[in-house]
């Protein structure tokens, strides 16, 4: 989150998801940390594989899945999408962040297990 917290700071809002999202990643990679952009999400029901074009924003240590937008505010679609991600990735912990906001700790969440903690 220290990344993410100076990636704001830096950058302010208004600019491009994938400006954030960019700028993310190269702060992870220089803390030694790996995260991968843009990582395909192919939907397995039955034995068959489906790419469906689904893309997680994100993937930290192949543990994390960060969900980025320049909105306000999360809405619950937002919310949703990022619980059926971790849901087919099979991973229990999810970040949306909003870099939209004016204070960083007002545009961030975390998702553990399906469940919100601020």
């Amino acid at each position: 989150m220290s990344a993410a917290t100076k990636v704001h700071s830096a950058l302010g809002t208004g600019l491009l998801e994938s400006a954030h999202e960019a700028w993310l990643t190269a702060k992870l990679h220089k803390r030694g940390l790996r995260a991968e952009k843009q990582v395909a999400l192919p939907v397995v029901h039955e034995g068959v594989t489906i790419d469906l074009g689904y893309r997680m924003d994100l993937v930290v240590k192949d543990l994390v899945v960060v969900e980025l937008k320049c909105a306000e505010e999360f809405s619950r679609v937002y919310y949703a999408q990022l619980l059926s991600y971790l849901r087919l990735s099979r991973k229990n912990v999810g970040w949306p962040i909003s870099f939209h906001v004016a204070h960083f700790r007002d545009g961030v969440k975390c998702l553990v297990n399906g469940r919100t903690w601020e």
